[in-house]
C-alpha cells in the first residue's frame, strides 16, 4: 500500500465532501435550512448539528484520545434548542471541520498502523479514516439532497448539471489526453 497515496486521497475527499456540503448549504435560506420534511426527518440544521459533533469528538486529540470525547452528548446532536441558530450550528461545524483538518494533515504513512479508539474499539488509523469518508459521505449526500429539495428551481448543481455529461467528458478527456483506458 502506498501510505502516502492513501493520505493524500483521504485528505483531498475530506476536503471535497465539505466543499459540497458548504456549497449546498449556502444555496438554502434560513427557514430551509430549519425545516424537516417529515416530523422523523432531519433538516440540514440538524445534520450540521450532528457532522459538526461528530467532528469535534473523533479529530480533536485523535491520536491521544478516545474518538468518542466524554463531554459528547450525540443524542443532544439531534435535537435543536433556542441556542442553535444557523451562525452557532455553523461556527460548529466549521471548527470540527477544522479540527479534521488539523489532525489529518501531519499524518505520515507510518501513522496508518498506530491504533485509536472510538468507544473503546480499537482501530488503525486508517480505518478510523475510512470510517468517517464514509460517515460524512452519508451525511453529507442528505445535506445536498435536502438542499437541493428546498432550493427548488433556484439550486445551482454542486457536479455535472444534467444534460451536461458528454461536453463535461469532452473537456476532461482534452484536459487529460492519454490518460486512462482507451475508447
Amino acid at each position: 500500500m502506498n501510505g502516502a497515496a492513501y493520505l493524500d486521497s483521504s485528505r483531498h475527499e475530506f476536503r471535497r465532501l465539505q466543499t459540497l456540503a458548504d456549497g449546498a448549504l449556502a444555496q438554502v435560506t434560513d427557514p430551509q435550512f430549519f425545516a424537516t420534511l417529515d416530523p422523523e426527518s432531519n433538516s440540514l440544521a440538524i445534520l450540521v448539528k450532528h457532522v459538526g459533533g461528530n467532528l469535534r469528538s473523533r479529530w480533536v486529540d485523535f491520536l491521544t484520545t478516545d474518538g468518542e470525547k466524554p463531554d459528547r452528548r450525540r443524542d443532544l446532536e439531534f435535537v435543536l434548542g433556542p441556542e442553535d441558530t444557523r451562525a452557532t450550528l455553523t461556527e460548529s461545524w466549521t471548527a470540527g471541520w477544522n479540527a479534521l483538518h488539523a489532525a489529518i494533515d501531519p499524518l505520515q504513512p507510518d501513522d496508518l498502523e498506530r491504533l485509536v479508539t472510538i468507544r473503546g474499539e480499537p482501530h488503525t488509523v486508517l480505518a478510523a479514516i475510512q470510517r468517517q469518508v464514509a460517515h460524512y459521505g452519508y451525511h453529507v449526500g442528505q445535506i445536498v439532497f435536502l438542499a437541493k429539495h428546498w432550493a427548488g428551481a433556484d439550486w445551482t448543481s454542486l457536479s455535472i448539471p444534467r444534460g451536461a455529461s458528454d461536453g463535461f467528458n469532452a473537456r476532461m478527456a482534452d484536459r487529460f489526453p492519454g490518460e486512462g483506458p482507451p475508447r
